[in-house]
């Protein structure tokens, strides 16, 4: 009587349930807690109309272990019949439909699910891996359901790698969640989120952060009113195009220099791509002195660095000014791969004075990026793109993950 009792309020079993009895069985199953109903107030799970019984089934879930052996409970579970929806199952207060694990077991598998991976919390947790996998799955579609409606005013784009061979997925964020991640990086696949959002959210969208991937540019263009001065490509963009030029003019130059025997370029390559700022004395000092021999890199570096101190304007029009200043330098450099990034900075540059002036960012983006790598390592690749997907909704959406009967 006192073990039945014990479960019944440890449990929160309430009328037309109760809790039946209770075995015991050490050091082998565990303990079994069975549960059963009444019979009374049988109403349709659909449209909650009173029906009468049909016929119960037997059904079993996991739950949180009793000190430390592990605790199951099992129901006659009723079903009923309605005259207008037929025959279904009644739902439990202590399970999610379809789960065979109770909610506090479902969000204790959560808990772990967010610092170790599936196959590390079902080796711990003596589950099954496709039984956690389920379990991030229903997490992630309760969240996902349970979003509210609110649109920020500014979201940032940008793509991660899924797979080799070129198998990309596309996430769209905001702040410090991810809203949507799509099956690729192709403009059909932005373009089918645009559409699936209110016309007055676009409208209130102040920018949308990318790189400059063209596809996104003509998805953008396409369905966000007035995009044309929201779309901002920022700093972090410009400077690894700018870097890579700087590289591509070095390597081509100490080519040329050892062949003459000269070797003052050597160990040098991340010399010319460090931010001054990070030098040490010894460094920038040997930076300086490779500034002043008359280097093509020198030249290279010294437009790269001014690119860099013209990002605090704010006034489009004198961001223009200056940024078409500098076009004027990089294009007469006789330096081609300066002069390749200095067209596409010129083909883009509406794009780049929105991120001047607004100070708009997809840092948070490639942080993001950042992350989903790692989830990727850390479970050692994903072979199904939507397990993919899912881990990146679970550990990065911030999403209302739990059951509906731990959150009240």
């Amino acid at each position: 009587m006192h073990d039945r009792e014990l479960y019944r309020q440890i449990l929160g079993v309430q009328a037309p349930w109760e809790v039946s009895e209770v075995d015991v069985d050490l050091p082998g199953t565990g303990v079994t807690v069975h549960i059963q109903h009444s019979g009374s107030d049988l109403a349709c799970p659909q449209c909650g109309a009173a029906c009468s019984g049909y016929d119960t089934r037997e059904r079993k879930w996991r739950h949180l272990d009793t000190c430390q052996y592990k605790t199951w409970l099992v129901a006659q579970v009723p079903r009923a019949r309605c005259p207008e929806h037929g025959v279904h199952q009644l739902p439990v207060p202590w399970a999610e439909n379809n789960s065979r694990l109770t909610a506090l077991f479902e969000a204790l598998v959560i808990d772990w699910l967010k610092i170790g991976t599936i196959s590390e919390v079902a080796e711990r947790l003596g589950l099954s891996w496709s039984a956690v996998s389920g379990v991030q799955e229903r997490a992630v579609a309760r969240g996902l359901a349970r979003r509210t409606q609110d649109f920020p005013n500014a979201i940032g784009i940008d793509e991660t790698a899924f797979q080799r061979r070129h198998q990309y997925v596309t996430v769209i964020s905001s702040g410090n969640r991810v809203l949507h991640v799509a099956d690729d990086r192709k403009r059909a696949s932005l373009d089918a989120w645009y559409a699936a959002q209110p016309a007055e959210a676009l409208a209130g969208l102040r920018t949308v952060a990318m790189d400059m991937w063209r596809p996104f540019i003509d998805s953008t263009l396409a369905h966000v009113p007035g995009a044309a001065h929201k779309i901002a490509f920022d700093k972090f963009h410009v400077a690894m195009h700018l870097g890579d030029a700087v590289d591509k003019v070095r390597r081509a130059e100490h080519k040329g220099l050892l062949a003459e025997g000269e070797s003052v370029l050597i160990k040098s390559r991340y010399l010319w791509l460090q931010h001054p700022d990070n030098m040490t004395d010894k460094t920038w000092g040997r930076l300086k002195a490779l500034k002043s021999a008359n280097l093509k890199t020198a030249r290279a570096w010294a437009i790269k660095t001014h690119a860099m101190c013209l990002w605090d304007y704010q006034v489009r029009g004198w961001a223009r000014r200056a940024w078409m200043d500098w076009y004027n330098w990089a294009i007469r450099s006789r330096l081609a791969p300066v002069k390749k990034v200095a067209r596409t900075i010129k083909t883009h540059l509406e794009g780049i004075l929105t991120a001047v002036i607004t100070g708009a960012t997809n840092a948070r983006a490639e942080g993001f990026n950042t992350m989903i790598q790692k989830i990727k390592r850390d479970a050692r690749g994903f072979r199904n793109k939507e397990r993919f997907k899912a881990a990146i909704y679970f550990h990065l959406g911030g999403l209302d993950l739990y059951p509906d009967a731990v959150r009240k």
